[in-house]
């Protein structure tokens, strides 16, 4: 659906956009994750040929961005972090204008704004100003703008910023939703809306590229990709010797645990490895009681803090990259 390569972006010596490629596919959620800063408002912009790349290509549906642009935008939808809206106008105003701005056939666009603010939930305040409107209802509304002419492809930029958490709740929902007849690109720095929405995400950071996968397969790229955690009664490095005798078991730390009269024990496992059985009876046959023991999946919170720090330090990002079909190229963006 969507073709990007070696996208650049410089404004005077700064690099915006590196090499940046990637594909989107029809029918999916894809987050743009990002530290803030680290130019997923950029790359947007060029998407939607709001901005002109330096470098490189950007084809939507088959249509070049810079050389068709018209066709190009007729596939795309999008809300800015900061929607477009006239305060001055009513919601139902506003919508006739986007649409009479995206061209939509007068025969078909009363029934297509009444089925767009059905969608977004807004039907009851499109005689109100906008001005008077809540956030979450503006930001509603400028939802409503970017689905107008069903668009194939509706890219948001930032969506949840400043909203309530009910009305971060509201609009997540609303992306999933969306999902349905449209591709969406999301772009965000918070994690839990990536994960909460997003089928596909793509991870940049200091100018790279560091990672595109499923969030549930991102976990492979994070040292440690499952960790288990004890609380053990016995001697500290009698526990850690046993441990490191357990196949699969990558890193041991063995701490005091608070409250407790024994060792807090973090394992870091292999991906695939589930040694709790072997654990328990490792320590019973020592006679070391276990009080505490719990399983638990690397957060996509630490997978991005790993793969986002030290950037520029990392000697080899491609190795970070998770090998996809639909992402085989590295590129970034600061």
């Amino acid at each position: 659906m969507i073709e990007v390569k070696n996208l650049v972006k410089r404004y005077g010596d700064h690099t915006a956009v590196d090499h940046l490629s990637f594909q989107i596919e029809k029918g999916k959620i894809y987050g743009f994750l990002g530290p803030n800063g680290a130019g997923k408002s950029t790359t947007m912009n060029i998407i939607t040929g709001y901005i002109a790349s330096t470098e490189g290509t950007v084809s939507i549906d088959g249509h070049d961005i810079l050389e068709e642009p018209e066709k190009a935008k007729k596939c795309i939808g999008y809300l800015p972090e900061q929607p477009p809206l006239y305060f001055d106008m009513t919601v139902l105003e506003y919508l006739k204008f986007a649409a009479d701005l995206k061209k939509i056939p007068k025969d078909k666009k009363n029934e297509m704004i009444q089925e767009v603010m059905d969608t977004v939930k807004i039907t009851d305040m499109k005689n109100r100003l906008i001005k008077n409107l809540s956030k979450g209802y503006r930001q509603r509304v400028g939802l409503a703008q970017a689905i107008l002419g069903y668009p194939d492809v509706i890219i948001l930029d930032e969506p949840t910023v400043g909203l309530d958490p009910k009305q971060i709740i509201e609009i997540r929902d609303l992306i999933k939703n969306l999902k349905k007849k449209h591709t969406v690109i999301l772009s965000s720095h918070i994690l839990s809306e990536v994960s909460a929405v997003c089928d596909y995400v793509l991870i940049i950071s200091h100018g790279k590229l560091v990672a595109s996968d499923t969030p549930d397969n991102l976990s492979k790229l994070a040292a440690g990709s499952n960790n288990l955690s004890l609380i053990v009664k016995g001697e500290k490095e009698s526990i850690r010797r046993l441990l490191s005798e357990i196949p699969g078991v990558k890193t041991i730390t063995v701490n005091s645990a608070e409250n407790e009269n024994g060792w807090r024990v973090k394992l870091s496992t292999e991906e695939s490895a589930d040694i709790r059985e072997e654990v328990f009876y490792k320590m019973a046959e020592n006679h070391y009681p276990i009080l505490e023991m719990q399983s638990e999946k690397v957060s996509l919170e630490e997978i991005f803090l790993e793969l986002t720090d030290g950037g520029n330090d990392k000697k080899d990002d491609s190795s970070q990259k998770s090998k996809t079909e639909n992402h085989e190229e590295e590129g970034g963006e600061q």
